[in-house]
C-alpha cells in the first residue's frame, strides 16, 4: 500500500530541497511545477486548449510562461481560465505518476496543495516553513525577482501560519542537517506505521 505524502510550502521556504531530501530517502517524488512545464511544452497536452482561450500565450508550439504572467498581471479574468485547463490536466499527470510507482512512499511536492484542495486526496501533509526574514532573504536573492514581485506572489498564497496549523508535519529549513533530520524522522515514523498496520 503506497502512501501519498503532500508537501506543501510558500516561496522560498525550501520545498525543493525538501524533496529531494525525501528522494534520498527512497520516496518517489512528483513534482507539480514540472507537472506544468511537461504541459506547456510543443505536443504538451495544455498547449492546444490553452492556444483556444489564450492565443497571446502562445509562442513557439508552447505556453510561454512569461507571456501567460503578463496576461495575468494584466487581466484578472485570465487566472480562472488558464487554472480550468491547467489543474485537471496536472491532476490526471499526478494519477498517471502514482499509478505506474511502486515506492511505500509517494512525496507530492505541490506549492499550491491546500490552495487547489489536493490535500483531500493525501494521508499526510508536510509543510516546510521557515522564519519569515529567511524567507524573503531566500526570495529576493533569486535572479529577477523585486520586492513587488515577490509581494504579489505571498499574496496568491494561502498565509504561512494557516499551512502550518493545517499540516500533520512540520518540516523547519533553517538548516539542512536541521531539515534532513525531520525528513528522516517522518520517513521513519511512516514506515514504521505502515509496518504495524
Amino acid at each position: 500500500m503506497t502512501f501519498c505524502l503532500g508537501l506543501t510550502g510558500s516561496i522560498g521556504m525550501g520545498k525543493s530541497t525538501t524533496a529531494a531530501m525525501f528522494a534520498e530517502e527512497g520516496c518517489a517524488v512528483w513534482d507539480a511545477d514540472a507537472a506544468v512545464h511537461r504541459l506547456y511544452v510543443p505536443g504538451g497536452a495544455a498547449v492546444e486548449p490553452l492556444a483556444d482561450i489564450l492565443p497571446d500565450a502562445i509562442f513557439g508550439e508552447c505556453v510561454s510562461r512569461e507571456r501567460l504572467r503578463d496576461l495575468i498581471r494584466d487581466d484578472p479574468t485570465v487566472l480562472p481560465k488558464v487554472e480550468a485547463v491547467v489543474h485537471p490536466l496536472v491532476a490526471e499527470d499526478r494519477k498517471n505518476f502514482l499509478q505506474q510507482t511502486d515506492a511505500d512512499i509517494v512525496v507530492f511536492d505541490i506549492p499550491l496543495l491546500f490552495e487547489t484542495g489536493a490535500e483531500a486526496t493525501m494521508d499526510a501533509v508536510a509543510c516546510v516553513t521557515v522564519a519569515p526574514e529567511i524567507q524573503r532573504q531566500r526570495v529576493l536573492a533569486r535572479p529577477d525577482m523585486t520586492e513587488a514581485r515577490f509581494e504579489a506572489m505571498l499574496s496568491k498564497q494561502m498565509p504561512d501560519s494557516e499551512k502550518r496549523q493545517r499540516a500533520d508535519y512540520l518540516i523547519v529549513t533553517d538548516t539542512m542537517h536541521h531539515a534532513k533530520q525531520q525528513v528522516h524522522d517522518i520517513v521513519k515514523k511512516i514506515r514504521t506505521e505502515q509496518q504495524d498496520a
